[in-house]
């Protein structure tokens, strides 16, 4: 009888205790907190957003969603090493940002960087587990810098699946318009 009801006891604390725990995870809790920084971006005012995250930046050094928005702000500013070192940091801090593996990627495309480029696509494309066309798109766009035609090929279609018309449109473009890939 005492077990009994010291089981009941206890299954009702771990109840309690669950749903008054809080199960935000740090990044989300940076999302809210940088919800000012995060519109800025948005609305694509990226000077004010670079000073915004700047700050926030030396005010909370272990924020992933503060670098990884600084990084964005940056590669849109075209400083792509200095996109590189943000994402790095964001991603050293929380390695489940799939953003910031497809930005990444991005910034390592412009600096010529292909090989670099490709590995971050692919951790993008694997992050993102089919929800985002774009990490298909820059895969392949990686892969023909490398010449692994088909598998770019491939990845375009994946991404026009996912209703990309960046990539339907890529398709229609050398190389892919030749005998060799019109066999499909």
């Amino acid at each position: 009888m005492e077990v009994s009801l010291l089981v009941l006891l206890f299954t009702i604390y771990l109840a309690i205790r669950y749903f008054i725990t809080d199960h935000d995870t740090p990044s989300d809790k940076d999302r809210k907190r940088f919800q000012r920084g995060i519109r800025l971006v948005q609305a694509r005012n990226f000077t004010d957003a670079f000073t915004y995250f700047n700050d926030a930046v030396k005010q909370y050094p272990k924020s992933a969603v503060a670098y990884a928005y600084r990084g964005k702000c940056q590669l849109e500013q075209e400083n792509f090493y200095s996109a590189i070192y943000d994402f790095t940091q964001s991603i050293s801090i929380d390695n489940t940002q799939a953003d910031c593996y497809l930005d990444r990627g991005i910034a390592f495309y412009k600096v010529d960087q292909y090989t670099d480029a490709f590995r971050e696509f692919d951790k993008a494309v694997w992050y993102f587990r089919d929800e985002k066309p774009d990490a298909y798109r820059w895969r392949a766009i990686s892969r023909l810098k490398l010449r692994q035609m088909p598998q770019a090929e491939n990845d375009l279609r994946r991404a026009v699946l996912l209703g990309d018309e960046n990539s339907a449109y890529l398709l229609t473009q050398p190389p892919f318009t030749t005998k060799e890939f019109q066999s499909n």
